[in-house]
This record gives C-alpha cells, structure tokens and sequence, in this order.
C-alpha cells in the first residue's frame, strides 16, 4: 500500500522539520488566483491544452529542525524554492515580456507574534508565526508575488515605442525662434 502525501494546504510543519522533510510538488499558474491577477495571459494560452500554454511550476519546500547554541529548544526552519517564468507586461512598450521568477528563501517560524517581532530586528531571514496548520501553496504565492518586479519593463523594447504628436513636431522646430532667444539678446553687452 502506497503511503498518502500530505495535503500542501495543511502541513503540520513541526511534524515535518522533525522528519528532516521534503516536500515538493507542481503548481499550475491558474491555481494562484493572486499572483494570476499581476500577469497577462501566457503568449500560447489560446492555443493547444491549458497544460501547454501554462507549464506546471515545481516547487520545493524543505522543513528543518536547527540547534540552538547554549540548548534550548530547536528553532523551526522552512527553506522554499521555485523557479518559473511569467508574461508581465512592459510599462514602457506596453507589449508582453517573459519575466523569470526565482523564490529561494530561508523562513525561521516561532510559536507567537512578541517573538517573531523581536527576532524579525535582528535576523537577516524572514520570521513568522507558526500556525497550526501551514498553508504551503498560499505561502508560495506570496512569495511569488514579491519577487515581482515593481515595475515591469523590458531592458530593450521589442519594437519602437510609438510618438506622440508632440514628439513628432519637435524635430521641425529647428527653425522656429527659441522662446528665452530674446532674453539672452538682454542679457549680451551691447557692442561699443
């Protein structure tokens, strides 16, 4: 008989850690209805399967017990990992773009919100509150959703960005007089 794996919206993630856990899996994008409203369809969303247009995210979740120094009880560690790619769209062009997306991060769990508050000054890594039930899939979102860019932009556009008329005019006024021309006429000695 096959052992059942864990359900990733409810991981008891002490019971994890103490078990050196690895937890891995797949995500379709459509299963982040977060993260799916900061992006544009995939380019080949309308052709072929769903499962072409939008490959599965694998993802990794690794759960730790870590030693402390002087004894005391072990702290709770969760090393979570992901790589993917997603369409954004380009705030300069306004045309789609491919933006890689990479979670790797270290998050150190503590049983209340006075702790995680103190530690959370004086550590490098995340803390959080550990709940009774950890939500992975929801977790990984989040995580997902702050590795994306501010503002999203190609580093060269693929196309021309359109002019507007203004632009357009401000290469035929070579020959229209400068608006300040008259007062650097004042401001010149006049010749004795």
């Amino acid at each position: 008989m096959s052992e059942k794996l864990p359900d990733p919206r409810r991981v008891d993630l002490p019971s994890l850690a103490r078990n050196a856990g690895l937890f891995e899996g797949n995500l379709l994008r459509a299963g982040l209805e977060r993260l799916s409203l900061s992006l544009l369809p995939s380019p080949n969303d309308s052709a072929g399967p769903p499962d072409s247009a939008d490959p599965p995210m694998h993802w990794r979740a690794t759960a730790e017990q870590r030693r402390q120094r002087g004894g005391g009880e072990p702290e709770l560690w969760l090393h979570l990992q992901v790589d993917t790619v997603v369409t954004l769209q380009c705030q300069r062009c306004l045309q789609p773009m491919r933006q890689p997306l990479a979670v790797d991060r270290q998050l150190r769990f503590v049983r209340d919100e006075v702790e995680a508050a103190r530690l959370d000054e004086e550590s490098e890594h995340d803390v959080l509150v550990l709940p009774a039930s950890l939500d992975l899939l929801e977790l990984l979102e989040d995580e997902l959703i702050l590795a994306l860019p501010l503002v999203p932009r190609h580093d060269v556009c693929p196309s021309p960005l359109p002019m507007s008329a203004a632009d357009a005019g401000a290469d035929d006024t070579d020959d229209e007089p400068h608006p300040f021309a008259a007062l650097a006429a004042l401001r010149r000695p006049e010749p004795s």
